[in-house]
């Protein structure tokens, strides 16, 4: 074997940082001219390590002290990145972040409206979301709709139905205000239909929805009437879930996806995940969910600054569009 392939073969010392003794003790050699690989040996280093040291931390004067070295090597630690720096090191940006935290706000929602404001700190949403992951950010972890600093995988288990009267969401007109419904239900091994209507109007990211006892057509029907009478919009997109079938009842035109399509209407689908990540995680009995409790979960979700409208809450947007006339009373806490 060559030379060359036994030195990529071997394999490589770890680096060792040098402390105060060994700076002391490597200047006392240096002065005594030993060898560089005899100070290595000393030292118990790597001989590059003595080269490095020498040449970066050397006096003008071109001889190596170790007062000298040490103060070098402390300065150049100190301005050393770490994870979590940019936030940690920033008073005012770290507390902006931890009061909107607080107050639920996604890392993307904070980072997209500082810049929208203008304020004379930044930090992207992967800068906070390092600090949050770091050893300085980890306990305000909590607050994140996941409250993990980790990402889980998670699987979804989707049961689609047909239904009769449907008409194919491929006939649904191109323009106009549309909107989408779905439910999301309690564990099948409870036993029990409690359920959750979501309707979500994607232009302004608008929710709105409200509790039901079971899945029956007719309690269905009763709670779409509700939902959709202070909403101004053209058509519902729905899947084939048999609770739908009184879809021709409900005031508006209704129109299906295809079944195991839940692609079709992905923003009801996404804020049904949004609503399981930050208050009903899969698994809760939503019997134990009031109707007061559910609307106060859509107008915080209604309140939030969404990167897809430009940083505004769906409340701004949907007035903006005329979707609703005025904000609900029990939203104006968390609306401004």
């Amino acid at each position: 074997m060559k030379k060359s392939q036994t030195r990529r073969a071997k394999a490589r010392a770890p680096f060792i940082h040098l402390d105060q003794s060994k700076r002391d003790r490597m200047e006392i050699l240096l002065r005594e001219k030993e060898r560089q690989k005899n100070i290595a040996g000393v030292l118990k280093v790597d001989p590059s390590t003595i080269s490095r040291e020498r040449n970066n931390r050397k006096r003008k004067n071109g001889y190596y002290d170790a007062d000298t070295a040490q103060a070098k090597a402390d300065a150049k630690r100190s301005r050393a990145s770490y994870r979590g720096k940019k936030v940690e090191k920033n008073e005012k940006l770290k507390e902006y972040i931890i009061e909107n935290l607080k107050a639920r706000r996604s890392p993307d929602e904070i980072s997209g409206r500082m810049k929208q404001e203008k304020k004379p700190f930044y930090a992207g949403k992967d800068a906070i979301y390092d600090w949050l992951r770091s050893a300085y950010g980890q306990r305000y972890c909590r607050y994140l709709c996941t409250k993990r600093y980790r990402k889980r995988k998670q699987k979804k288990k989707t049961k689609r139905e047909m239904i009769p009267n449907r008409i194919s969401l491929k006939q649904r007109p191109k323009r106009g205000e549309h909107a989408e419904g779905d439910l999301f239900v309690s564990p099948s091994k409870l036993g029990t239909p409690a359920s959750g209507a979501l309707v979500v109007v994607p232009s302004a990211k608008f929710l709105a929805g409200e509790m039901i006892p079971n899945r029956k057509p007719h309690t269905m029907t009763e709670a779409m009437r509700d939902i959709l009478a202070p909403l101004s919009v053209d058509d519902m997109t729905l899947d084939n879930g048999i609770e739908n079938k009184g879809h021709e009842v409900w005031g508006i035109s209704a129109y299906f996806a295809d079944p195991h399509a839940p692609w079709q209407k992905p923003h009801v689908e996404n804020n049904i995940g949004l609503v399981r990540r930050w208050f009903i995680p899969k698994g809760t009995d939503l019997r134990n969910i009031s109707n007061e409790m559910y609307q106060e979960i859509l107008h915080i979700l209604n309140g939030k600054w969404r990167k897809s409208l430009g940083y505004r809450s769906a409340y701004e947007v949907a007035l903006e569009r005329g979707i609703i006339q005025e904000i609900p009373k029990i939203a104006k806490k968390y609306y401004r």
